[in-house]
């Protein structure tokens, strides 16, 4: 586990009998929660935290079964279970005033999250929401040859579970280059660190079944409707979706305006992480 204490302080919460969550809390004023992407943990948020904090009393969390929060090998990690993670854990927080920022699955759960808790969240500002699938890991596999070839192998009853074992940093680094453009590369540091997390006992189980709910985090587009917070919806030129899936997100959240990050892939926030400080400062 990375040291964070320069930028935050670490603790847990109970979210229930079988589930805790790790948090990072930083800074001062009204909250503001970040959820990570689908494969990374808090520490994807490193290089815009200090910056927000600054505005803002940061609680940067890991969705359940990632990173260091606890892993249940018997839990579908589905997009309603992440939901209700999260919702207890500003439930049990007690904030208010929220403004909710996502990126990928995290911007879909910043929405979903948004609509069951419309007296809590004030503001949503969500990046490449992943919500389009058509197939196992549709979204990631767009991304280069590489994932395409080993989300696809998941997939498969026991060859997937076996496949998975076999991910190494450098294979991971080359299936996350698929969300960079501005960047070559995922940074070094943060890349070791998700290659050791990945090494953990359960979290291949958990890396499968959030790729097996993919059905969950399109359905979630329903609940869009009943988001009553701002919402500011952003998408890196060079994201996974599609110009249609893109428009279709903003016609379901009431056809809010798009703003587009040129340059700029899938991971957002580490790909252009000053654009996407001054657009949620913006808000």
């Amino acid at each position: 586990m990375r040291d964070l204490s320069k930028i935050g302080n670490i603790s847990e919460v109970k979210i229930d009998g079988n589930r805790s969550i790790r948090y990072l809390k930083t800074g001062a004023g009204e909250p503001l929660v970040l959820l990570h992407t689908i494969r990374t943990q808090l520490d994807y948020f490193e290089d815009v935290i200090p910056q927000l904090a600054k505005h803002f009393t940061v609680y940067a969390i890991d969705l359940p079964g990632h990173g260091y929060s606890s892993i249940d090998t018997k839990a579908n990690y589905d997009e309603p279970y992440m939901r209700s993670a999260v919702i207890t854990f500003i439930e049990k927080l007690g904030l208010n005033n929220v403004t909710l920022v996502g990126e990928s699955i995290g911007a879909v759960l910043a929405l979903t999250v948004a609509s069951q808790l419309p007296e809590r969240i004030k503001k949503v500002v969500s990046s490449n929401t992943y919500d389009y699938d058509q197939r196992y890991g549709d979204g990631v596999r767009r991304g280069n040859l590489l994932a395409n070839f080993v989300i696809g192998q998941f997939a498969i009853p026991y060859v997937g579970a076996m496949v998975a074992t076999m991910e190494n940093i450098l294979f991971l680094g080359i299936i996350m280059k698929g969300g960079l453009k501005n960047k070559s590369w995922m940074p070094g540091k943060l890349l070791t660190e998700f290659d050791r997390v990945g090494r953990r006992k359960g979290y291949r189980y958990v890396e499968r079944s959030t790729f097996a709910g993919w059905q969950s985090w399109s359905k979630a587009r329903s609940l869009y409707s009943k988001v009553k917070a701002a919402v500011t919806l952003v998408y890196g030129e060079n994201d996974w979706s599609t110009d249609t899936e893109r428009r279709r997100t903003a016609r379901e959240l009431g056809d809010v305006a798009i703003t587009t990050i040129a340059n700029t892939g899938h991971f957002a926030f580490v790909d252009n992480p000053q654009k996407m400080t001054e657009i949620v400062l913006a808000n």
